[in-house]
């Protein structure tokens, strides 16, 4: 075969050269896949998302664990802050009907024995008062009680140092020997003024009180012991200055009536001489609803009207200073109302009878003690 010329090997050579170029231009023009870097980067692992993933969920887990969590049982300071609504609830629905009859066998009054190893300054001969009113705590809400009543003091050091009692120990052992009587405590509210003033302020109050001042400065625990025929209030209180314990006990009853009413004689005799006679008609406490033991009362009225045709009456109500005045004039008026309505219903005229209330406008004496305030509550007849 002849050889090629010179020429001809150039064309040759000049041909590959241009396949060879053109191939290698379409091979950089496309994707590389093996190229290792796009798909497998090695800045991978130093990424954010990791701790992303890490940082992300543990503040959420942080988050939720206290509603995943079961809630604590309350602590002292848990409890003591419920208290106030606990308060509010028996104060604004506070009825005795509303505490369990207790059926444990109770023993003879007033219950209790002092605490071992103390002494009360109040001979047990002279404790127990036949008939006195008291203040408690019911809720908010300070109310009388009336009845037979115990109470004494007691310095919360024996007499020969061997025993201390802390106020928390002496308080906790009246509170477990009334449950075990089936008592419930009614109220843990401390004592204010504005609780205080809602009843007369501290003149009233401090005549009937027999215990640690009634201020927010003590501890006051009130409990109730109710029974199918009774009612008996306690009151145990605490003073850290000296540390003394103070228990009241009362049995609520009416009082038995030791004095005997005007019969219709010395009615019309006081009435001829002054024109008016005052006459002390028993009603419940801030009510005009007449007690049982009013009866008699009402039946000399009647006869005294009786005996004379011609007589006609002004049935006049009257208080004491406690408490708001307008409050007193208000009583007033339905107690001497109650009285019209008790003779009109045992068949006395309405014509004859009038009612008329003074509240504390009128007093007798001064309203200075119990003594006096007694004096001044009261029903007047006076001749029209």
């Amino acid at each position: 075969m002849p050889r090629a010329s010179t020429s001809t090997r150039f064309i040759l050579l000049a041909g590959l050269l241009t396949v060879l170029l053109t191939s290698a231009c379409q091979q950089s023009a496309e994707p590389a896949p093996a190229v290792p870097a796009p798909t497998t980067p090695t800045p991978a692992p130093e990424q954010t998302l990791a701790p992303q993933t890490t940082a992300t969920p543990t503040p959420a887990a942080a988050e939720a664990a206290p509603a995943a969590s079961p809630a604590p049982a309350p602590d002292p300071a848990t409890t003591v802050a419920a208290a106030p609504a606990a308060e509010a609830t028996v104060d604004a629905g506070f009825s005795v009907e509303r505490i369990p009859v207790s059926t444990a066998a109770l023993p003879p009054f007033p219950f209790f024995k002092a605490p071992d190893g103390l002494v009360g300054k109040v001979e047990e001969s002279k404790a127990i008062v036949d008939f006195a009113k008291h203040y408690f705590l019911a809720g908010k809400t300070m109310v009388s009680v009336e009845g037979r009543l115990h109470h004494n003091a007691y310095p919360l050091i024996s007499p020969d140092k061997s025993r201390e009692y802390s106020t928390t120990e002496f308080h906790r052992n009246y509170e477990n020997a009334i449950a075990a009587l089936g008592g419930l405590k009614v109220s843990e509210t401390q004592f204010t003024r504005a609780i205080v003033d809602a009843v007369g302020g501290l003149r009233e109050v401090n005549p009937n009180w027999r215990s640690a001042p009634p201020t927010s400065g003590y501890e006051h625990h009130t409990y109730l012991i109710r029974t199918d025929a009774n009612e008996y209030w306690i009151l145990v209180s605490t003073a850290a200055r000296p540390p003394m314990g103070y228990v009241v006990v009362v049995e609520k009853a009416a009082m038995a009536q030791s004095l005997g009413f005007l019969d219709a004689s010395a009615m019309k005799n006081a009435i001829d001489a002054d024109g008016r006679v005052a006459l002390y008609i028993q009603f419940d406490t801030d009510q005009s609803t007449l007690r049982p033991d009013s009866q008699a009362a009402i039946n000399e009225i009647r006869t005294l009207l009786g005996m004379d045709a011609t007589l006609s009456l002004s049935i006049e109500g009257h208080t004491d200073d406690t408490g708001s005045a307008e409050r007193n004039r208000t009583l007033s008026i339905e107690r001497a109302q109650s009285v019209r309505r008790a003779l009109i219903e045992g068949g006395v005229s309405d014509a004859r009878l009038k009612a008329e209330g003074f509240g504390p406008d009128r007093p007798l004496v001064s309203n200075a003690d119990e003594a006096g305030r007694a004096k001044n509550r009261r029903v007047e007849l006076v001749r029209l």
